[in-house]
């Protein structure tokens, strides 16, 4: 396969400088686009949006604990043993991250949030209004296991 370049369009500036699993709505987050690419306007009409969707790149993850195969989540053997792509783990071969965020605020060329899961200074790929219509049709489900994990993912 061929590889493919991206170009960040803003970094994420947050209180949490440090890669760690729980807590997120505790901080403190914003984007701020690049000015060399993107003027302030880029972020017009985003706040007629209650969420954006980020995508960004998890830059720390270590390149020895990228994971190809199955393992526990969180390396819990209470839960199952799942491939990489049945669970969300930061461990992916290309770090990409996704978050579906509630919209603060925008200001001076800088989209202010509540929880995205992403540390200081990481980069950001785009930035995409969460348009309901592109949310799940259908009846969702998923296994015990995720809602276990998630309990203290968000809450501090």
């Amino acid at each position: 396969m061929r590889k493919i370049e991206m170009i960040p369009v803003g970094t994420v500036r947050s209180s949490r400088i440090e890669v760690q699993d729980d807590h997120w709505d505790s901080e403190q987050m914003r984007i701020d686009l690049d000015r060399s690419q993107f003027s302030p306007e880029a972020l017009l009409g985003l706040t007629d949006f209650s969420h954006a969707e980020i995508v960004f790149y998890m830059d720390r993850v270590d390149p020895t604990k990228i994971e190809r195969n199955a393992r526990h989540p969180r390396n819990n053997p209470e839960w199952p043993k799942v491939g990489i792509f049945a669970q969300r783990g930061k461990n992916r071969l290309n770090q990409i991250g996704t978050t579906i965020c509630r919209i603060v605020r925008v200001e001076n060329g800088s989209l202010y949030l509540e929880g995205l899961d992403a540390v200081d200074g990481t980069p950001v790929l785009d930035i995409k209004p969460w348009v309901e219509d592109f949310g799940p049709r259908g009846v969702v489900f998923q296994p015990t296991w995720i809602s276990e994990l998630m309990k203290g993912y968000w809450k501090a």
